[in-house]
């Protein structure tokens, strides 16, 4: 949580950190301010001080909407600061940020790099930086195991209920997508029809999507899965818009929409097959859930994330199937590790990969999402179901939001063999 950050901090070295970039749509930026129309903004915090945010003037009164302590770039004169620079851009940028440092009373010691920002500018103006403060250093970390995903693994019951209200909107919008597909026309071909009696394609219905998600005041910033036939067993293959939408088929629908402004995700997939199946998808289908449920009665407080994907991987192989462990990278079968933290990143921790850390924990207050599948392209099929967990205080694993699990979904206008 964030009262974690200065334990944190202290446990790396960390004399400070610094954030750069925008406060939507950037998640270290926004978990320290919530949000807001802030542009270009920096947070510098020493450990075991307020963070301070500073921010343009034109922008003063949504910066101060977070609630942290405000200073405005234009406290120091960047004009005479860039002439002093000889007009060198990025040298007067790092005179600036010296000042800021020194402001907050950070002169020496390790600075933890974060944001989202150009990586060109960021490095110049700390190479500049460093040669005007050589007793900083600058530290950068791995994403899976940085200061903030770490702090943002564990959430606290506020970020809990925003999570899961934005499963509510992902539902609402999946049942939107359900009811308009179910209640198409059909032609001969068994190919869907608009209301107009032209062919339906993925293009249409991602369309829709986006219109829906919109009206639901919700954003797609990591954009969403809605594939069909090869592409549904491609598992990030986002569905190629001139396919037909087809009786028979099988269609992932992953949607992970988020906050507007960069806030909480929510992620989600079911796995649909229009009018009817053939009997190998209904198998695999069927033990994609098997598995589905069988984790969900196994789960356990504290246990490792990743002894939950071996454990998918174990039923997987006993059914004949590749995965990572006894295939090098496969592309067909069981391709990809079990889960994720789900936050203001769509993938944090705790992961369930092989190789994740065994700290890695259902702990209490991690949200994660299990979702298994199987994945076939040269078949023409792919399978995923996937819920987003929460572990709560009492260890019991939540599901934030309740949906059906149907494959086979009845056409409203159209009967086999009609």
């Amino acid at each position: 949580m964030k009262s974690d950050l200065d334990t944190l901090m202290q446990a790396r070295n960390l004399e400070a950190f610094v954030i750069f970039g925008n406060a939507e749509h950037n998640p270290p930026m926004y978990y320290m301010t919530g949000g807001g129309h802030v542009s270009h903004a920096t947070i510098i915090k020493k450990r075991g001080e307020d963070a301070v945010y500073f921010y343009n003037d034109m922008e003063r009164d949504e910066a101060a909407k977070s609630g942290l302590k405000l200073i405005p770039y234009s406290k120091y004169d960047y004009n005479a600061i860039l002439k002093e620079a000889n007009g060198n851009l990025l040298l007067a940028s790092a005179m600036r940020y010296k000042l800021m440092f020194e402001e907050v009373g950070v002169t020496k010691g390790n600075v933890g790099v974060y944001g989202t920002y150009d990586v060109s500018t960021v490095f110049g103006v700390l190479t500049h930086l460093k040669e005007q403060v050589p007793s900083l250093n600058f530290v950068g970390e791995a994403r899976d195991d940085s200061l903030f995903l770490r702090a943002m693994e564990t959430k606290d019951e506020s970020e809990v209920e925003r999570i899961r209200k934005m499963g509510k909107i992902t539902t609402t919008v999946v049942d939107k997508v359900r009811e308009y597909l179910t209640s198409c026309d059909v032609n001969q071909d068994e190919v869907l029809l608009k209301e107009d009696g032209s062919l339906l394609t993925v293009g249409d219905v991602h369309a829709k999507i986006r219109l829906w998600v919109s009206e639901q005041g919700a954003e797609l910033p990591s954009g969403f899965i809605f594939a069909i036939g090869r592409d549904a067993g491609v598992p990030h293959s986002a569905g190629n818009p001139s396919d037909l939408m087809k009786l028979g088929q099988t269609i992932v629908f992953d949607i992970y929409p988020a906050e507007a402004g960069g806030g909480y995700y929510y992620d989600f997939t079911r796995t649909w097959s229009l009018g009817y199946t053939t009997p190998e998808a209904q198998e695999l289908f069927d033990q994609v859930k098997e598995i589905y449920d069988t984790l969900n009665e196994n789960f356990d407080l504290n246990v490792a994330f990743k002894d939950y994907n071996k454990m998918t991987c174990d039923f997987f192989d006993s059914k004949g199937h590749q995965t990572p462990l006894n295939t090098k990278a496969p592309i067909e079968g069981y391709v990809h590790s079990l889960g994720h933290g789900v936050g203001l990143n769509i993938h944090e921790r705790p992961f369930s990969s092989p190789t994740s850390s065994d700290d890695q924990r259902l702990a209490p207050g991690v949200i994660v999402t299990s979702e298994p599948g199987l994945y076939y392209p040269e078949k023409g099929m792919g399978f995923r179901i996937e819920d987003t967990l929460w572990v709560r205080p009492d260890g019991v694993m939540e599901k934030l939001v309740d949906y059906p699990y149907d494959f086979v979904l009845p056409m409203k206008k159209w009967k086999k063999n009609n």
